[in-house]
């Protein structure tokens, strides 16, 4: 009977209500986690948007300007969905100019790639800055270290060829650079005036040099200015706000690459304010308020290649004038 007795008693264990829901639990959390990193690995990564933005700042009666902004596109040579994806938008979009906010390379045949998908958008203007990503290859990280703060660079990492991505956006797209520089050219019949700064992540912005610049450049009259980073810094941003940039753009944050639905980014790799680590918001300094788009990026590190509520992007920002009528059913923003 005591055998028997113990039998029973230790049936009635596993098959007890709480013992069955502890299961069932487990069971869920583990089918959730399952299919979370099948869509963020094997889906989402791939579902390429354009997020578009009208953004009323041009002088009565302007006719509108359209910008592409691409970011952060981290190109390897077998990404070919990538490239024939972003070699579409020059026909689909039409844009005016294009804002490149950096880490074009994410491994060292990485050019390959870039010229693949960017080829298409010859002749059209364009400015664009650095990202590390641009001179140093991926290493693979513990993403878990970001809760912890913006990431630190790691020591002798792979060197890139950034000469030669500088020569082909230079010298092929016609593009300018603007890595604590600034240019003025024409787009759309109109004089544009850029300044920006190199990856201010790794510390190389140089913010100290651009005050004169940015005097060389209003003393053409230009009829917009823009200020341009890879990651979007406190620091950068006041400084752009305060010179006098009629509009910011940076990268950098992926967006916090993974986002909790209803919630938003849970990192930002930067001290931006995590509501502000993706699209279109305004950003305050000096008693100036201007437009910021920060955009999520197009690609992923070859490390950790997912997107959760966080599809891969560029930016089209459409340019109006102050007394454009906006519909009801648009404006702020949408995507494709």
């Amino acid at each position: 009977m005591r055998g028997a007795t113990g039998s029973h008693t230790g049936a009635h264990a596993v098959s007890s209500p709480l013992g069955r829901t502890a299961l069932t639990t487990l069971g869920v959390v583990g089918a959730v986690g399952v299919g979370t990193a099948v869509w963020g690995i094997g889906i989402e990564r791939y579902l390429y948007t354009v997020r578009r933005h009208d953004v009323r700042i041009l002088p009565a009666g302007s006719t509108p300007l359209r910008i592409l902004h691409i970011s952060d596109i981290h190109m390897a040579p077998w990404q070919h969905r990538k490239q024939r994806w972003l070699a579409g938008l020059a026909e689909e979009l039409r844009p005016d100019l294009i804002v490149n906010t950096g880490d074009n390379l994410g491994h060292a045949e990485g050019l390959t790639g870039v010229r693949a998908a960017l080829d298409p958008l010859r002749g059209i203007p364009g400015v664009y800055v650095h990202g590390s990503n641009d001179h140093d290859a991926p290493l693979p990280r513990n993403p878990l270290l970001y809760f912890s703060g913006p990431s630190t660079s790691v020591p002798k990492p792979e060197r890139l060829d950034v000469g030669a991505l500088d020569d082909y956006l230079q010298s092929e797209l016609g593009w300018h650079e603007l890595n604590n520089a600034a240019a003025s050219f024409t787009a759309d019949d109109r004089l544009i005036a850029a300044f920006g700064v190199s990856d201010a992540h790794r510390h190389w912005d140089r913010l100290d040099v651009l005050p004169p610049l940015v005097a060389d450049l209003a003393a053409q009259s230009p009829a917009l200015t823009f200020g341009v980073s890879h990651a979007p810094y406190r620091r950068v941003l006041d400084t752009f706000t305060g010179l006098g940039a009629d509009m910011i753009f940076a990268g950098h944050t992926h967006g916090g690459q993974v986002r909790m639905p209803g919630f938003g980014a849970l990192v930002a790799n930067c001290d931006i304010p995590l509501d502000q680590a993706r699209g279109l918001s305004t950003w305050t300094a000096d008693g100036r308020s201007v437009p910021l788009n920060v955009s999520a990026g197009v690609g992923h590190s070859i490390y950790a290649p997912v997107r959760f509520a966080c599809r891969p992007e560029v930016s089209l920002l459409t340019l109006t004038a102050v007394d454009t009528q906006i519909a009801p059913d648009g404006g702020s923003g949408s995507e494709r």
